[in-house]
């Protein structure tokens, strides 16, 4: 039984886990300011107007992190279903013609006024809190037997199909990762497991090939210098970026390739601008902070789970897994070690809805960690 209790008010957030999600938050807006003032400047007369929208998303998402920190993980428990249930809704929606917005042959967006949704985003989380509450719920029955497995399986099936749908496939592989990543860790058969999981894999393949722009992609990134101004455009103009930034970079405002050589400089490549001003020592600060950031969500995972609140424990396993996959694509991405795929960077990116889900997810994790500490068991 579950020895779990809400926290006391007064205890102050963990440090560890602020100052990381901080430090990651100046990163972005240092960024996305350097990378998209030629842009802004050439579309809107405007140097600064990516970065004051993105000032905005900003305190839109510390205040709705803030909102979701002062909830118990109790209300997402008895709510999860509700949760997925609007992100399934939602993710029909944005298909319907003439309510999704339609971008570079992608129906993604939601329009709401001067603003866009983008659904795949909260997907993702709805998706970790429903399965974390399932896997509370039906323990002896995801570990035990089929129907335990299958049926998230089916809830996964369904949330899947519709990203590709869209086509989203990068939203697609890290829903799917981190829902098999949360479910192993929840200590399904092994059997079961590797089935399910080679289906899958099997699916993807068949995703992959079937799509003539999905096979050039997956080609084009292992040699982008046999087609530089086709296929491989964007992978070239990412790596000469790195190459420029050698170890200490060109400096904050001086990249080359955020001069309309290298597209998407301020979303899903804004990790390529990164390394280019502030080279290796920059680029690896970033994925330190990362490395740092996901080990601690797992630590607090860990201790949840020792103090007797499984829910705690998946749900920041899952918000790891999200973490962790995103960063490790957009960064594997803009260094040519995985085809190209537009995901953003956590944190970082430009972008409003996935800046607002990734500070609800961390106060998910803030919160967790501070009802642990509540009970006398530091994270």
């Amino acid at each position: 039984m579950s020895t779990y209790r809400p926290a006391a008010a007064s205890i102050a957030p963990d440090a560890p886990l602020v100052i990381l999600g901080v430090a990651l938050l100046l990163v972005g807006l240092v960024a996305i300011s350097s990378a998209s003032i030629e842009y802004a400047d050439w579309h809107f007369q405007n140097p600064w107007f990516h970065t004051q929208r993105h000032l905005f998303y900003l305190v839109l998402a510390l205040a709705a992190g803030a909102l979701v920190y002062r909830v118990s993980p109790q209300f997402w428990l008895k709510t999860g279903w509700v949760w997925l249930f609007i992100a399934l809704a939602a993710l029909i929606l944005v298909l319907i013609p003439g309510v999704g917005r339609e971008v570079n042959g992608s129906q993604r967006w939601l329009p709401l006024g001067p603003f866009t949704l983008q659904p795949s985003e909260f997907a993702k989380m709805a998706m970790v809190i429903y399965l974390a509450g399932y896997m509370v719920r039906r323990e002896h029955e995801v570990r035990n037997h089929w129907q335990g497995f299958l049926k998230p399986m089916a809830v996964l099936f369904a949330a899947t199909l519709l990203l590709m749908i869209e086509p989203d496939f990068g939203a697609t592989v890290i829903v799917a990762g981190s829902a098999f990543g949360m479910l192993f860790l929840a200590g399904v058969k092994l059997g079961h497991f590797m089935l399910v999981l080679g289906g899958a894999l099997a699916a993807g393949l068949v995703l992959v090939v079937s799509e003539p722009y999905r096979l050039k992609r997956l080609t084009a990134y292992t040699d982008p210098w046999a087609d530089p101004f086709d296929t491989g455009f964007q992978l070239t103009q990412s790596l000469i970026a790195f190459g420029r930034g050698e170890w200490l970079g060109v400096g904050l405002g001086n990249s080359v390739q955020k001069l309309f050589y290298l597209p998407e400089a301020h979303t899903d490549f804004v990790f390529s601008i990164w390394a280019e001003e502030t080279g290796f020592a920059g680029a690896l600060a970033v994925i330190s902070i990362y490395v740092a950031l996901i080990g601690r969500i797992l630590w607090v995972g860990r201790t949840a789970l020792a103090a007797g609140n499984p829910f705690g424990a998946y749900i920041c396993y899952g918000v790891a897994l999200v973490f962790s996959g995103q960063a490790f694509v957009n960064i594997g991405v803009s260094c040519g070690l995985l085809p190209t795929k537009g995901l953003t960077l956590p944190f970082v990116s430009y972008g409003g809805t996935s800046l607002i889900i990734c500070c609800c997810m961390l106060a998910l994790v803030l919160r967790i960690e501070r009802d642990g500490r509540s009970q006398g068991r530091p994270a």
